[in-house]
């Protein structure tokens, strides 16, 4: 490489000798880049794509699509919608060939979770398609709203991988409108009318009754289902219930007079106005009296709680220990097949677990602040200041968690009382402590180790299945721990299972090994309450044919502190009522 010389160095100023070191510099740069096969290129930025609006004057010809939760629950918010005045679907469980539309279409090393979500969206807009609805209709009349969040775990993922895929499968002009964030939901030019979807307080309080009554149905259905006489009759009566509550939903915000629900208190503004719509919200009586509806018509089955089954807690990941098909194994049909009742996680914990999470965080770091970069007379006003406003945010969660935990309640006592209330919190951060450190954030933090714990102290399982991702990051440390409860509490069944696209036998032959242990200590359990009580199953069985409201499935059986089995407390409760009743125990048995 050649340079043309320097000029006397006394005929040039300062700044041409660095105009001159300058241009000097980029020519041998080219030169060597040139010589090496190392020639800089352009830098492009990443840079956001702009995504086409949902807009306020597209709302009626626009469809919004939505998923992720059990069918029961996208059911209730599909009433919603409806009553809002928007259109609606829920898109099915995700399958196997969705996981792998997922795949094909997505990043590689995601957790699987992202590739049936993700997938499901993909493959439905493709059986669109073959219906024969074009893509452009299905891009300018469709939107699919989902969560998205940032985190430490790949959850953080999930808006740029429906992106990525929509434009890889050919749907690039789909729009995806992602919970919380404004360049999804609230996005709109006031020329077309705002926003096409309003993420007001109305829509906010009625998914919450729609969620806890998703919840609370889903579980009563979980309590009767393995204990029905007639094979077959709670699936037929849930659907049924769940049609119904879809109409009253629907109804109380098109029908006319019966919308009062939906409305603002009149001549009321700002934080009046709000306080109504809670209370509303708490004191709903015609979600009451649908609820008390669906009550009357579950207890229309008949049920034989003699029945000995171990009882399995489900927990873990949110989407493994949620929804109800091949991304979990179809583990919940396999456990009831397998001669399990199965409690499953109501999404209410989940949401009381990020109001205590966000109370964790407002404490500690209410005292961080810029107290020591602050003249020292005023230190103290600014130590206070902060003290009050944390008070005030903690007063106003703390309030809002009660609030849900109340409307919970209430639900719950319409559908009969027999579900479980929400877990409290303060009692699962207390249990996970010493094993979970519960400022970890991702997936349900402590909440995996704090409820085995739970569950097993309190007698209220046999065993405890978590159901996670394979590979997920935050349930992988949660397992780590798990390996120190377990060794505490030598009689516990803990078995953790990782869920992916593939290995379903394996999975449920693990979880066959587990089951059968807590068969055999619901067996044992079984066998040992029968035989203190001095009666047989005969008698029990005599009995209970004879008093028609214990073949009731709203029957309140009281749960003993030191059994576990819903068939060992009834045993125990209908030996109760027979030995005030004042029948005679066989002499056999009495010997």
């Amino acid at each position: 490489m050649s340079l043309a010389p320097l000029p006397s160095l006394s005929s040039i100023t300062p700044e041409m000798a660095e105009k001159l070191l300058q241009e000097r510099l980029a020519a041998a740069r080219e030169v060597w880049s040139k010589e090496l096969g190392v020639e800089e290129t352009e830098k492009k930025h990443f840079k956001r794509p702009m995504e086409r609006a949902f807009t306020r004057n597209q709302r009626e010809k626009t469809t919004i699509l939505y998923g992720g939760l059990t069918w029961k629950h996208e059911r209730l918010i599909q009433g919603v919608f409806h009553a809002m005045g928007y259109s609606a679907e829920p898109i099915p469980a995700p399958d196997v060939p969705a996981f792998q539309l997922g795949k094909e279409y997505g990043n590689n090393g995601q957790c699987n979770p992202t590739y049936f979500t993700v997938g499901n969206l993909v493959q439905y807009l493709q059986k669109m398609e073959a219906k024969g609805i074009d893509r452009k209709s299905i891009c300018d009349n469709y939107v699919f709203f989902t969560a998205g969040a940032c985190g430490p775990c790949r959850f953080g993922m999930y808006e740029a991988e429906y992106r990525l895929a929509l434009r890889n499968s050919g749907f690039g002009d789909f729009r995806v409108l992602i919970f919380g964030q404004d360049e999804g939901v609230k996005r709109g030019d006031k020329k077309d009318g705002g926003a096409g979807l309003d993420m007001n307080l109305e829509l906010y309080l009625m998914i919450l009754n729609c969620i806890s009554m998703g919840d609370l149905v889903n579980e009563v259905a979980y309590q009767i289902r393995p204990y029905e006489v007639n094979k077959g009759e709670t699936e037929y009566t849930l659907k049924e219930a769940m049609d119904y509550l879809y109409g009253e939903i629907v109804a109380a915000g098109t029908e006319p007079g019966k919308g009062d629900h939906l409305k603002l208190l009149p001549k009321m503004v700002g934080k009046f106005e709000y306080i109504g719509n809670i209370l509303r919200f708490l004191h709903n009586e015609r979600y009451l009296k649908a609820c008390e509806h669906v009550r009357d018509m579950f207890s229309k089955i008949k049920v034989d709680r003699t029945r000995c089954k171990p009882i399995v807690k489900i927990t873990g990941e949110f989407f493994a220990q949620t929804t109800e098909g091949d991304g979990n194994f179809n583990m919940f049909t396999f456990l009831e097949r397998e001669g399990a009742e199965v409690i499953v996680e109501p999404v209410g914990n989940w949401i009381n677990y990020l109001i205590n999470q966000a109370k964790v965080k407002i404490k500690d770091k209410k005292d961080l602040s810029d107290y020591y970069e602050i003249p020292p007379t005023r230190r103290v006003f600014k130590r206070l200041k902060a003290e009050l406003r944390a008070r005030k945010i903690l007063a106003a969660l703390s309030v809002g968690g009660r609030l849900l935990e109340k409307q919970y309640d209430n639900i719950r006592e319409a559908l009969g009382g027999t579900a479980h209330h929400l877990t409290n919190q303060t009692t699962l951060q207390r249990l996970g402590d010493p094993y979970y450190n519960i400022h970890g954030g991702g997936g349900e933090g402590h909440l995996e180790v704090a409820k085995n714990i739970y569950y097993h102290n309190k007698k209220m399982a046999h065993m405890v299945l978590s159901l996670k991702p394979f590979g997920c990051m935050p349930s992988t440390q949660s397992d780590g721990a798990q390996s120190a409860v377990v060794n505490h509490y030598k009689d516990m069944i803990y078995i953790p299972i990782e869920t992916s696209g593939e290995g379903a036998i394996n999975g449920h032959s693990r979880v066959q090994m587990a089951l059968g242990e807590a068969k055999f200590k619901a067996k044992n359990e079984y066998a040992e309450v029968l035989r203190n009580t001095g009666y047989t199953l005969d008698q029990v069985k005599a009995y209970t044919n004879s008093h028609p409201e214990l073949s009731n499935p709203h029957y309140i059986v009281p749960k003993q502190k030191e059994i576990a089995g819903t068939a060992a407390n009834f045993v125990y409760h209908v030996a109760q009522r027979m030995r005030e009743a004042g029948i005679e125990r066989l002499p056999a048995m009495a010997a």
